[in-house]
Order: C-alpha cells, then structure tokens, then sequence
C-alpha cells in the first residue's frame, strides 16, 4: 500500500526509468484556470539526477501548457505508472522550473540526456528541471495489465519535414501562450 519517501530512492529511479510513459500534471494560479495533463514518452528523455531532483526533455507538441504553468508558479507532480505484472504507482511533487535553447546552462541540462538530448530530429524546445518535495507510491491495483508494443516515430518523422524555420514558426503559431494566455515558449526574435 501507500508509503511516503524520504526522497527519490536508488529503487524508485531504476523502476521510472523502465517504464515508457509518464503524466504531468500542472495548474494556473487562477481558480477558473484549466488544469493540464500531459502524458509524456520516448525512452531516454526522463532523467532521476539525485534523490531530490529530476529532468525531463520537453519536446514539440500542440500546447505548452505544462511551460507556461511552471513559468507562471512552478507547481507540477509527475506520475509513473507500471501496466505490467507490478502494480505500482509513483507521484514526485515538487517546483519545476524550464530552460530553452540560449538560456545560460541550457546546453548543460539538455547533456543529461546523452544521445536522447543530442541526436533528437525534433530538438528539445525546453528542459524542465524539477526539485522533488515529495515521493509517494501508491497501489496500482485497478490498472490494467497491458503490453508495450514499442514507440511512435510520428513526432520525428513529423519534424523531418520540418525545417528549424518552419518549426519555430510552429512553436510561435502554437506554443507562446497557454489556453488560459499564459506565456509559454519565447516566441524567436520577441524580448
């Protein structure tokens, strides 16, 4: 059943780093604001860097609104759940911060990540970096027991066909405010 942790545990990291998915979970400060979750993946992109700190690339997708609600009050909690013979659920609650690409320690962040930083067709358009307050499990007795059948090449066959003029265009069209106007990625060449 439930246990609370001290931090997160050498046990802990090695079990979220085989698992293929995880949730984010965000909100604006504003009462009436939406509350964002995100489900996240491709193997290599979630780093566990000491028992209170972890990273995660933050890649292209439709919104941002996991940047622009760090941006606006760094709250998040990060949930991992096993689908396979071991039913558990892990939550780290903690304060997230984001760097872009030409943010000073941008470079040394997105080298946590080896190849999975370096090599992406669809380079990281952040990396969020949260400090861990709290590391809880819980059982995941209700969730399905369900096979992985391997990972999508869809967003980097998507962004193949992108060149970085037409991806940053993107991020501008789709990704500089949340749903609520919270600004969320920096648009190219604003202040």
């Amino acid at each position: 059943m439930a246990k609370v942790y001290e931090g997160i545990t050498a046990r802990i990291a090695d079990w979220v780093h085989e698992q293929p998915m995880f949730f984010v979970a965000t909100a604006p400060l504003a009462g009436d604001g939406m509350v964002n979750v995100s489900v996240k993946g491709i193997e290599g992109t979630f780093r566990v860097l000491d028992e209170h700190t972890f990273a995660y690339l933050d890649l292209t997708g439709s919104g941002a609104e996991t940047v622009a609600h760090l941006r606006e009050n760094g709250r998040i909690c990060v949930m991992f759940v096993s689908f396979d013979a071991r039913p558990d659920i892990v939550r780290f609650h903690g304060t997230g911060s984001v760097a872009f690409p030409g943010d000073p320690g941008f470079d040394e962040r997105l080298a946590w990540f080896g190849e999975a930083g370096a090599c992406r067709r669809d380079p990281a358009r952040a990396v969020i970096t949260v400090d861990v307050a709290r590391v809880a499990d819980a059982c995941g007795y209700a969730v399905p027991l369900m096979e992985f059948a391997g990972e999508r090449d869809l967003l980097d066959s998507w962004s193949d066909r992108k060149s970085p003029g037409a991806l940053a265009a993107y991020r501008t069209r789709r990704n500089a405010t949340s749903l609520d106007g919270l600004p969320a990625v920096p648009v190219a060449g604003a202040d």
